[in-house]
């Protein structure tokens, strides 16, 4: 618990052995000023890894789900499908480049009242060959589209992020691929939630990355944000939200 939360770790992993045990423990081994865990489930979504990613994040204490449907998104819906209840949903990478201390700074800001907080390596540190080049060339774009279009602020797409579990609930997310981040964001950003961003570390991962490791990841994944930003905007710009078509009232 934390302040009277709640709380729910999310991660999404495939074939990271190297690192999911310790992602694990460290988030686990959070506690608050008084010594108590501050989050309560710890839920990894095992995405068809064919490395020991599953068995070590069982043995390090996690609640472990197969994701058969390939892809990042897929991976957190199953995730989500697990979860019974909750006050508080924390998604955080499992190789390592995210440093779990740092959920507390997010948790607290939902404490104060967001309803989502996006942990921005862009306001943060990165450590030097933590993100190529592609990847900050390709965030930054796909942050001043969303900026533009949805008069925003947006300074990244990072994968560590808390966020309300009715909120999230109500975003109804779709997208099982690459769109998974920007389609929570710009949601919020349509339901006028109480959106914030906070610094955070970036460190090098271990193993090598499924995205930014490859052509094909990058291209893919690049694609997937500006598609999800584009069918957001037109949906909206016809007077409707996404799945249900359901009348736009509260942004437009």
């Amino acid at each position: 618990m934390y302040q009277q939360l709640h709380i729910t770790a999310v991660i999404p992993a495939l074939n990271e052995e190297l690192a999911i045990s310790q992602v694990v423990q460290d988030i686990l081994a959070l506690q608050d000023a008084v010594g108590r865990p501050v989050v309560d489930t710890v839920i990894v979504a095992d995405n068809g890894s064919t490395d020991a990613t599953a068995t070590l994040a069982k043995a390090a204490g996690a609640s472990v789900v197969l994701a058969a449907q390939r892809g990042y998104g897929a991976a957190c819906l199953a995730a989500i499908n697990q979860i019974s209840a909750t006050d508080v949903v924390v998604f955080i990478d499992g190789d390592g480049s995210v440093n779990a201390q740092q959920i507390p700074y997010l948790l607290a800001r939902i404490a104060a009242g967001a309803d989502l907080v996006i942990g921005s390596r862009t306001l943060g540190y990165v450590e030097a060959g933590a993100m190529t080049w592609s990847q900050q060339v390709g965030t930054a774009l796909v942050a001043s589209i969303i900026n533009v279009l949805w008069s925003a602020t947006v300074t990244d797409l990072g994968p560590l992020r808390a966020i309300r579990y009715p909120g999230l609930k109500a975003l109804d997310m779709q997208d099982t691929r690459y769109g998974w981040t920007v389609e929570m964001q710009v949601k919020a950003l349509q339901l006028d939630f109480a959106l914030v961003e906070i610094p955070v570390d970036c460190r090098v991962r271990l193993g090598k990355s499924k995205i930014s490791g490859t052509v094909r990841g990058v291209f893919g994944a690049a694609m997937g944000m500006v598609g999800m930003v584009v069918r957001l905007r037109w949906q909206q710009w016809r007077g409707c939200l996404w799945r249900d078509q359901a009348p736009l009232s509260r942004h437009s």
